[in-house]
């Protein structure tokens, strides 16, 4: 078990290294002075030469990759090309409302998804599986523009965007869940199906055992690791499909300010909110690998 977790984190310290090195390596590569395109086409001579010493864009390629990194493991950022303001200042703000967003739509997908995923394994329904094979076709800012039409412009219910209550949450949290919630039903539905049909589970019904004993001992155990991974997954990648969705309903998560920054080729900004998605991806990603030992008694040895 020991070995196990020191390999899992030996592998995510490995993976944050080469993530940090390839963001660094690829924005640099992109043409034109970072701080001449801040100031203007009519900044002076002078004027770039004390931005770029400001931002450290001046020095080496190597000092400035040690300096970016050792600024992120002790909170310092830099400073924005566009605002001049501290960058760990803004993303303190915009992490906390991106995170509760993703958080908060997962949260809601897997109490969805759960239940009929077990429902649709013990009794198919040609209704429920066709629901949900549409909720994986349609994508999630789709689902927001529709859910802004109905529920803020013609019933006049919720919001049509913004964040700072409850209220403001619902119809976004509601889009990045839709499609999230589909995917997950029908890995939940695979697994607990293919459980269902193995030996132990017909011995277990042979011994008097009803079907929810079985299934609420052994079978969703068993079918938890399938899922767990595919989680994992899909909350990686709904931290991508929140980017969008957040600017469909004017949401200032990090998603925005992303997509601002690339605009204004903030590239201080954007290379560290790049780095902060990529280590979100690959804690979860961690914290997947080290709940096996847990969920799993045989990943022990």
């Amino acid at each position: 078990m020991i070995a196990r977790v020191g390999r899992a984190v030996g592998r995510f310290a490995l993976l944050i290294a080469a993530a940090s090195a390839v963001i660094f390596l690829l924005l640099r590569a992109v043409p034109g002075d970072p701080a001449r395109v801040a100031l203007g086409v009519t900044a002076t001579e002078e004027a770039v030469a004390e931005l770029s010493h400001k931002l450290g864009t001046d020095r080496p390629l190597g000092v400035q990759y040690v300096d970016w990194v050792t600024g992120m493991l002790t909170g310092d950022f830099g400073i924005s090309m566009a605002s001049g303001r501290e960058i760990s200042d803004t993303v303190a703000e915009r992490a906390g409302v991106s995170l509760t967003l993703t958080l908060a739509a997962m949260a809601l997908a897997l109490v969805t998804a759960v239940p009929l995923g077990i429902r649709l394994a013990r009794k198919p329904s040609a209704v429920l599986a066709a629901a949900t094979q549409v909720g994986m076709a349609v994508p999630s800012f789709l689902v927001g523009i529709l859910a802004v039409g109905l529920f803020a412009v013609r019933l006049n219910w919720l919001p049509a965007g913004g964040w700072g209550t409850p209220a403001h949450a619902v119809l976004p949290v509601i889009s990045l869940a839709v499609v999230q919630g589909a995917i997950l039903t029908r890995y939940v539905r695979a697994a607990v199906a293919e459980e269902l049909s193995k030996d132990y589970v017909r011995t277990g019904r042979a011994q008097g055992a009803s079907i929810s004993n079985v299934l609420y001992s052994s079978v969703l155990r068993n079918a938890a690791l399938p899922v767990l991974t595919v989680t994992g997954l899909q909350l990686s990648t709904m931290v991508v499909g929140a980017v969008v969705v957040e600017r469909v309903f004017a949401i200032p998560g990090l998603g925005t300010l992303l997509l601002t920054s690339v605009a204004n080729r903030d590239l201080t900004t954007v290379q560290t909110v790049m780095m902060l998605l990529v280590a979100f991806t690959l804690v979860v990603n961690l914290i997947v690998d080290l709940l096996y030992v847990v969920i799993d008694p045989r990943s022990k040895r």
